[in-house]
């Protein structure tokens, strides 16, 4: 009961920080709640870092335990029906975009000399969902709130010039709208900018043709937060080996939760709307708590780094996507 009071203080900080977020994500959605809600949270604290001894213990419990309950109540957006109808087209385009993000951010990690922590987070957020991927990936390899930020902050970046692009590539391609909807859906790194872009094509060919198929292709790739998440949870404890490390610890078991919020989703007539929306409320609260934790001075000092990372990843996720789209005739 003692803890549970003792965190109450921080947790109410950052829902309330979360709640403007929140809003001014629903009006300017091309940026989104969770980026909002990190900046809202890193302009507090230089207010807020004198009383972290009274909040650090509610502030902790957002960012760590909310986040993966919203990591699991996200799997009622998730229909494994939808995913195998449509989303089974784009593995081929996935499997390559996956793979050249990973080995772009482990040789560009290395040559900026990056943490890696940081390159493992920008490119599990540009190959498979933006934020939600990070989220759900800071736990496994212990990231800390300032690699988480700088990981999202670096996302959101690409996503903007996306959505903004995408449709103009799109045409001077000549995709039709199911091939860009693929195009979009696995290119474009999180779901809001992926629904931004696909929506301004939809507008332009008068058909929501991309719009559908971007958002199950999209959906299908945030399926691959399993496996991945799972793979670093075993490379996290082969590094640990031999030092008492104990695999249970850093196995995600709320992946498990999330394959079951699916399956549920999947199987029976849920109010998967409003749960989703929790959900994805719960992950701008936790990213408030991460941007209280965040020194934004030294965020900007050593900000060039990440971005010269993601810009790679992204690049070379975009190339790879139309080159392969165009082999196997997905136009």
């Amino acid at each position: 009961m003692q803890k549970i009071k003792s965190a109450i203080p921080g947790i109410l900080l950052t829902v309330l920080v979360a709640l403007p977020a929140w809003i001014l994500g629903h009006q300017y959605p091309i940026i989104g709640a969770p980026i909002f809600s990190i900046l809202f949270g890193m302009i507090l604290h230089p207010f807020v870092k004198p009383q972290m001894p009274v909040l650090k213990q509610g502030i902790t419990f957002s960012t760590k335990k909310l986040l993966q309950m919203a990591i699991i109540l996200l799997g009622f957006q998730m229909d494994l029906s939808r995913v195998v109808k449509i989303g089974g087209d784009s593995l081929s385009v996935m499997v390559f975009t996956l793979s050249t993000a990973f080995i772009i951010a482990y040789v560009m990690g290395k040559v900026l000399k990056l943490d890696g922590k940081m390159t493992v987070l920008i490119g599990v957020g540009t190959s498979i969902c933006g934020g939600s991927a990070i989220a759900a990936t800071a736990p496994v390899i212990d990231a800390n709130d300032e690699e988480i930020a700088h990981s999202i902050s670096t996302i959101f970046l690409f996503n903007i010039i996306a959505v903004f692009i995408f449709p103009l590539i799109g045409q001077k391609l000549g995709f039709s709208d199911y091939g860009f909807g693929v195009f979009a859906g696995t290119a474009v790194n999180d779901t809001s900018s992926v629904v931004a872009s696909a929506t301004a094509w939809s507008l332009m060919s008068g058909t929501n043709t991309a719009l559908i198929t971007a958002t199950v292709v999209k959906l299908t790739r945030t399926l691959m937060i399993v496996p991945i998440t799972l793979f670093l949870s075993i490379v996290e404890s082969r590094r640990h080996e031999g030092s008492g490390f104990n695999f249970s610890k850093v196995f995600p078991w709320f992946i498990l939760g999330f394959l079951a919020t699916t399956l549920f989703n999947t199987l029976f007539d849920l109010p998967s709307k409003e749960l989703t929306t929790i959900g994805k409320y719960l992950i701008v609260v936790a990213m408030a708590g991460i941007g209280v934790n965040t020194n934004l001075v030294k965020l900007i000092r050593n900000g060039y780094k990440p971005l010269l990372l993601g810009s790679a990843c992204w690049a070379g996720v975009t190339g790879v996507a139309i080159v392969v789209q165009h082999l196997f005739g997905i136009w």
